[in-house]
């Protein structure tokens, strides 16, 4: 009898690789722009067509790769990132599985262009369904250009389940936010069949929320800040009369990796007790600087799940920190016991004449 068990080729396995890391258009967006961080860009400019269904363009100024590099990170499991198996648990970048590119290009047309800022010319490669249809020198910047079209041209039962346009674009606003959330220092720029709706120049934490989400929200931060021996904790969390009756705008973040997680909101909705209207949710931006020796970012296939080694502490830290800027900007009762109580006269009272009983 022959055997049943046969390895798959490459095409295949990197088509299922695909269907894990590339879910949607949002998800190239958000590979190749942390590729992008980690390639220390400065500057990061995202281009989308038709919700990515036709076109996705990352472009950025970073350091680029040599002719060699440029065609092996293709290739399955091909990363600059991890050279042993303790590095999975000591991780400082986005990217570090190798799965990314190789995914993308199983199902899609890619162009990239690549060149270091020691090279004369850059290095243009072609891939269709992850094959190199060309690869020649070109002229181009320093840095990387992805071009990605026809997302999951070979896959169309994957890109009939896609959404309509304007849901599908809205989860690339959100993956570009989470990133440019993430790193005030860098200039992102967000370009929507022609219509630039996001023009991020560098500048301070305050300044990057603010752009991203509106002037008006300028006013409504309450900042945090707290440093411990197992976590610096800053960031800002919107006035209670602020709140959302959705879960928008809220957003974790661990040395600059946003992450989802119940434990943690939990913990912010419980400093929020009795300041929220029924139903409503707080708003806050939280970023958590850890040791990377006590968190494990590679329990999910989107990274947006980690494990915290120290949980539980960072969980009565978190609810401390935000009990306490809530209640220095008296947005909570508080009990101060140095102060004058004497003038807590209810202003609606104070014009009045005082009736003698």
């Amino acid at each position: 009898m022959s055997n049943l068990i046969q390895l798959l080729p490459d095409h295949i396995a990197n088509q299922i690789a695909a269907g894990e890391v590339i879910q949607r258009p949002a998800s190239v967006v958000k590979e190749l722009m942390e590729n992008a961080i980690d390639a220390q860009a400065m500057k990061i400019d995202v281009n989308i067509k038709e919700a990515g269904k036709s076109l996705i363009q990352v472009v950025d100024n970073g350091a680029g790769m040599s002719p060699d590099d440029a065609e092996l990170c293709f290739a399955r499991h091909a990363t600059s990132k991890v050279r042993k198996a303790d590095d999975l648990f000591a991780l400082s970048t986005k990217g570090f599985r190798g799965e990314a590119l190789a995914s993308i290009a199983a199902i899609s047309h890619v162009q990239m262009n690549t060149k270091r800022q020691s090279d004369a010319t850059s290095i243009c490669i072609e891939i269709e369904g992850s094959k190199i249809k060309l690869k020649e020198e070109s002229v181009t910047p320093t840095g990387t250009s992805f071009q990605v079209k026809n997302l999951f041209y070979n896959v169309p039962a994957r890109r009939n389940f896609l959404k309509s346009n304007q849901v599908e674009f809205r989860h690339i606003q959100d993956e570009f936010e989470r990133v440019a959330l993430a790193h005030p220092e860098v200039h992102f720029t967000l370009i929507h069949n022609d219509n630039e709706l996001h023009n991020l120049t560098p500048g301070v934490l305050r300044k990057r929320i603010v752009d991203v989400m509106g002037r008006k929200s300028n006013d409504r931060l309450v900042p945090i800040e707290e440093t411990s021996d197992i976590v610096k904790l800053s960031g800002y969390v919107l006035k209670p009369e602020f709140s959302r009756k959705t879960r928008g705008e809220q957003y974790f973040f661990v040395n600059n990796r946003f992450f989802k997680s119940g434990f943690f909101n939990h913990a912010i909705a419980k400093a929020f007790e009795g300041l929220l209207k029924d139903r409503y949710f707080p708003s806050y931006f939280i970023y958590l600087e850890v040791d990377a020796s006590k968190i494990d970012v590679n329990v999910h296939p989107t990274k947006t799940e980690i494990k915290f080694e120290e949980e539980k502490y960072i969980y009565s830290i978190l609810l401390s920190s935000i009990r306490q800027a809530l209640g220095r900007y008296n947005i909570a009762p508080t009990l101060d016991f140095d102060r004058e109580t004497s003038f807590d006269v209810p202003a609606s009272v104070r014009t009045q004449t005082p009736i003698e009983p």
